[in-house]
């Protein structure tokens, strides 16, 4: 378990973990990593730590450089598990770490651990000096806890954001042009399309002040260092924070019990095709949530589409609509649809959650009793690609 030297004299001592698959709902097929930097200066110090099963991985990084009883700070930007979960144990090796944290740092930790450790409230604008290094701290409320902060090192150039900029890739390597840019973009969506989408103006409050910086190098608290690719980094954290979307792309995100939604579906797909849209398919039996909201960051158009079940709808579809409330995306057009044998709510149950989440709508939800025949499907075809003609008037 080696060290990696990032910049002279400051160190990756975190964690791989290689078999993640879930996060929060989230699904990372790629794993994912827990960065941890130590700082070799008059003071020793520690930018956040892993999970606390992977405490022993950390602190074996460590010991190739300086024996971990003998860091003197820690600097805690964020609170969340995932990067304070070897805060204990680094407490227990050294009474008197002392650490640095926002001052909603100090609740979430206080609440966490329920343990009497003093702490050292920060605040923007706060510097620390380490010795040559000096560590500039910023809090960043709500990205995307309310704990959370970067810390900057204007010698080194050195960004560390936490969770900010991060994706959930597990990787042998740390810098980004060690991997396919294709890859680690799309991770780097997905990861904001999970996990940041619905705080973009904070994010963009985040970014007005952090790139005033000079900035060479940002090290996140999951995945991969980024060295070579900031600008197409920031330029797509700008577009994603300010909801930008592709006016020309829909996501059909359905479920079905007899292929009758299923064949709706397909209908809905070729108004937007005769429009030259691009557009995503997605069952909810082979797509993960995750995944589809990644889609859907980038798209103007969501149709969802469920039949019904038990008066009410399946189970996917619900659980697909309450994620997607969560993670708020804003100033979409939406559509409801499914088919229904006697009762029919599921559609009027999935137009209400749609409307709840701010939407508006190409049109009236589409219903159809038991299984739509060639004209029902056609007339839905034609209703779509009807609404969407009088909409780019």
């Amino acid at each position: 378990m080696q060290a990696v030297e990032i910049k002279k004299n400051i160190y990756w001592v975190g964690a791989i973990d290689w078999d993640l698959r879930d996060f929060h709902g989230y699904s990372t097929q790629r794993g994912s990593s827990y960065n941890a930097y130590l700082i070799m200066d008059k003071k020793i110090t520690l930018v956040d730590t892993v999970k606390e099963y992977k405490t022993d991985e950390m602190i074996e990084r460590i010991s190739k450089i300086i024996d971990p009883s003998k860091i003197d700070y820690l600097i805690c930007n964020h609170v969340e598990m995932d990067h304070s979960g070897a805060l204990p144990y680094l407490k227990q090796l050294n009474p008197n770490l002392e650490i640095y944290t926002s001052t909603n740092g100090v609740k979430g930790l206080s609440a966490h651990y329920k343990k009497d450790w003093k702490y050292k409230e920060l605040e923007t604008g706060d510097v620390l000096n380490l010795g040559k290094y000096s560590l500039n701290f910023v809090t960043m409320p709500m990205v995307h806890w309310p704990d959370s902060m970067a810390t900057y090192i204007p010698e080194a150039k050195l960004l560390l954001p936490n969770d900010a900029f991060g994706q959930h890739l597990a990787s042998s390597k740390r810098f980004d042009d060690q991997i396919e840019f294709d890859i680690l973009m799309s991770e780097t969506a997905k990861y904001y399309a999970n996990i940041v989408l619905p705080f973009g103006s904070q994010v963009q409050k985040a970014l007005d002040t952090l790139l005033k910086f000079d900035i060479d190098m940002i090290a996140p608290s999951h995945g991969i260092i980024w060295r070579s690719q900031i600008p197409a980094l920031i330029e797509n954290y700008k577009k994603w924070s300010s909801n930008t979307v592709n006016n020309k792309k829909a996501v059909i995100v359905y479920d079905t019990m007899w292929n009758s939604t299923q064949r709706m579906a397909q209908a809905i797909y070729r108004a937007f095709e005769e429009k030259n849209f691009e557009i995503k398919m997605m069952n909810l039996k082979t797509n993960h949530i995750s995944d589809i909201m990644t889609e859907i960051m980038g798209a103007k158009y969501i149709c969802v589409g469920s039949p019904t079940l038990n008066n009410n709808i399946l189970p996917t579809v619900a659980a697909f609509l309450a994620y997607l409330k969560g993670l708020a995306p804003k100033n979409r057009t939406a559509l409801a649809f499914g088919s229904y044998g006697w009762s029919g709510q599921s559609i009027d149950i999935v137009e209400e959650v749609l409307k709840s989440c701010g939407f508006n709508f190409i049109q009236e939800a589409i219903k159809i009793n038991y299984r739509p025949g060639c004209q029902d499907l056609q007339a839905i075809t034609d209703k779509i690609s009807k609404a969407l003609h009088q909409a780019d008037k």
